[in-house]
């Protein structure tokens, strides 16, 4: 058989190169560096990959590292709980309830209860208002309903309460131990689940146990007359398991349940989503009072992130508020140790909502937590993505009064401002260096010219006032007993500064406190710490902060880089719903929500609150009010002013001696 002689040489060429190849041994291919993604093999087989937790450990610590940079005090007000989970037992509880049911008649229902399409566009709405037109119908769709709502809803209700759980612990500290929850609005459970989590002791065993038996809570009371899903929530528990946690399941708040104020102080009374869907604002406003009168210290209340939402939780704050007022003037509560009523989050003041305008609230005070979507409800949603965010407005009011104002304000620098005042300490360092050297060449100056340095020294000091006459100096040691010893001042400048996690007073030469110490008095501070209502907006020298301050106002707060390198960092790194502990450099300016004039044209002042969404300036550019309008009728306005300059320096000059 002929071969075309070209395919012959190329033939020969790869016969030489395989058996190149197989000629090598093990020793060249160790010698040789492996390729990336290439095995590398031992007489015991593969070489096993390295340890993956050395790699989330460091992770870990360059995260932990980021941290550290701030500041204790922004730090303790940005102590976020990121992307929320839905524990396993959970989860796994779900899942079997899934696989139980007709699963493309699941989607179907979830499509028909919460998707919302519009047009091309279409959401999944988190609300839950079925109301059935009869008792046949609801026996025949109320637990198809409730399996549908477990399987899309109970996660992000649950991511939300979870939030709100975990920020409670973080500002009112390791002391505030819950072990009973009365829930208003209980629906399938997902407030009972956030309370289990949230609220989990400490694991001093290797092997962690139930959610239920590891929890602080021991009973828990769910209020809900909604039969479809109190229905899902009992077998949800049923299949986890109770243990010996106390679980009663009401249609309505009975008196047995109220318990002494003097005992409540581990009892939390939740009502989460339950405002929006109740009818009217009577029935609102008796759910507040049960509340309040059940005896427990927390009440928490938390809805949608909606203007409508918004305004039920504000009136509810209100509504509280007003009761701890009167509860300090009935002489019938003066036995008590906590009188009155406050909030703890997220308003650091109990003066009125600047935001609510009952009926006309153009902006809600609402915060955003993320759920990392488990996979029932990407399945049962037919969605790819692995994760959905719930906005959810909520108030957190304990009985008792606002505790008192710190007087020094603490933990305000980290290693961000470590690192600017070790630089400051070596510029002064140097400078001292070389005010030492330019000492020292004119004492040589003055030692060649014969003139005794230490007396002129003394003579002109006493001359200027800076020494007193008569004063005995020590004599000179090789000429320099008046030069300052830069060592020793560089070494006691950087003494007092922190290693670690240690405190940065904004002095240093005062003395270090202890982290729980510094961790107390943060937490008394932050009950009147600027929280963050919108986005903070991010410029290369200044951030802007729109706030809401303890004077019940919402306030711009300017950073500019100028203020400091640990402040403006702080600044830089805040997010939406943060606290925010330093204070301006500027006076803060007012700001007022968004509203219009009689004739509906012209807007009002405070239409800038916050940070504005996509498409709004191209409304207000065709009315000549954006920005880059403003800008360009400044610059026409410029222009046409150096026009008439211009003529009027062209213009001649009449001679008063020519005759006309």
């Amino acid at each position: 058989m002929s071969l075309d002689p070209t395919l012959k040489t190329l033939l020969q060429g790869v016969d030489l190169s395989v058996s190149s190849h197989q000629k090598r041994t093990v020793e060249e291919v160790r010698s040789r560096p492996l390729r990336e993604l290439e095995s590398f093999q031992i007489e015991q087989g593969d070489v096993p990959y390295h340890n993956m937790d050395d790699e989330e450990n460091v992770l870990n610590e360059s995260a932990q590292a980021r941290e550290d940079r701030k500041s204790p005090a922004a730090r303790f007000g940005s102590s976020g709980v990121g992307a929320v989970t839905l524990p396993a037992e959970l989860q796994r509880a779900i899942a079997s309830l899934i696989n139980d049911s007709d699963k493309s008649q699941l989607h179907s229902d979830a499509k028909r209860l919460f998707l919302d399409e519009v047009g091309a566009r279409s959401s999944w709405d988190a609300a839950y208002d079925v109301k059935y037109k009869s008792r046949k119908q609801s026996y025949r769709h109320a637990t198809r309903d409730a399996t549908a709502f477990a399987s899309v809803i109970l996660p992000l209700h649950y991511s939300a309460i979870y939030a709100v759980f975990h920020h409670l612990k973080h500002r009112l500290g390791r002391t505030w131990n819950v072990q009973r929850v009365i829930d208003w609005g209980a629906g399938t459970g997902s407030g009972l689940w956030a309370a289990l989590n949230a609220f989990r002791g400490n694991l001093t065993s290797g092997e962690a146990g139930s959610l239920v038996s590891d929890s602080s809570i021991t009973s828990y009371v769910g209020i809900d007359k909604r039969d479809g899903l109190v229905g899902i929530g009992k077998e949800l528990l049923q299949r986890t398991g109770s243990g010996s946690l106390s679980v009663t399941w009401r249609k309505a708040f009975h008196e047995s349940d109220r318990i002494d104020r003097a005992d409540g102080q581990n009892t939390v009374a939740l009502s989460a989503f339950m405002l929006s869907s109740l009818p009217s604002q009577l029935s609102k406003k008796r759910m507040v009072k049960d509340m309040w009168e059940s005896g427990a210290h927390t009440i928490i209340l938390v809805d949608f992130n909606t203007k409508a939402g918004f305004e039920n939780v504000a009136e509810a704050r209100q509504l509280l508020l007003d009761l701890g007022c009167k509860d300090l003037q009935d002489p019938r509560s003066q036995h008590f140790s906590f009188r009155g009523s406050h909030v703890v989050a997220p308003c650091p003041h109990d003066r009125p909502c600047p935001l609510y305008q009952p009926g006309e609230s153009r902006l809600a005070c609402g915060f955003s937590q993320r759920l990392q979507s488990p996979t029932f409800l990407r399945r049962t949603k037919h969605v790819k993505e692995g994760y959905e965010d719930i906005g959810y407005s909520y108030v957190v009011v304990q009985r008792g009064s606002r505790p008192d104002i710190v007087a020094e304000p603490v933990g305000r620098v980290g290693a961000v401002g470590k690192e600017a005042m070790e630089r400051e300490a070596r510029a002064r360092t140097a400078m001292l260096r070389e005010l030492k050297r330019a000492d020292e060449h004119q004492h040589g100056a003055q030692s060649a010219s014969g003139v005794d340095v230490e007396t002129e020294n003394q003579r002109l000091q006493v001359q200027s006032g800076t020494l007193p006459a008569g004063t005995n100096a020590a004599a000179p040691v090789s000429g320099q007993a008046h030069v300052v010893d830069v060592d020793a001042v560089y070494t006691a400048t950087t003494a007092s500064f922190p290693h670690g996690d240690e405190n940065v007073p904004t002095n240093p030469t005062r003395a270090q406190i202890s982290m729980t110490d510094l961790e107390e008095a943060l937490r008394r501070e932050a009950y009147r710490w600027p929280r963050l209502v919108f986005p903070p907006l991010k410029k290369s020298g200044h951030i802007i902060i729109d706030a809401c301050t303890a004077e019940g106002k919402i306030m711009r707060l300017t950073i500019p880089k100028s203020q400091g390198k640990q402040p403006f960092y702080d600044a830089r790194k805040s997010s939406w719903g943060d606290l925010f502990p330093h204070p301006p450099k500027n006076r803060p300016v007012e700001r007022f929500q968004s509203a219009q004039s009689d004739n509906g044209n012209s807007p009002m002042r405070g239409d800038d609150i916050g940070k504005r969404a996509k498409g709004r300036d191209k409304h207000r550019k065709a009315e000549g009010r954006s920005y880059e309008a403003v800008d360009a009728k400044i610059r026409e306005e410029k222009r046409k002013g150096s026009r008439k300059e211009l003529a009027t320096e062209k213009r001649p000059t009449p001679d008063l001696d020519t005759p006309y």
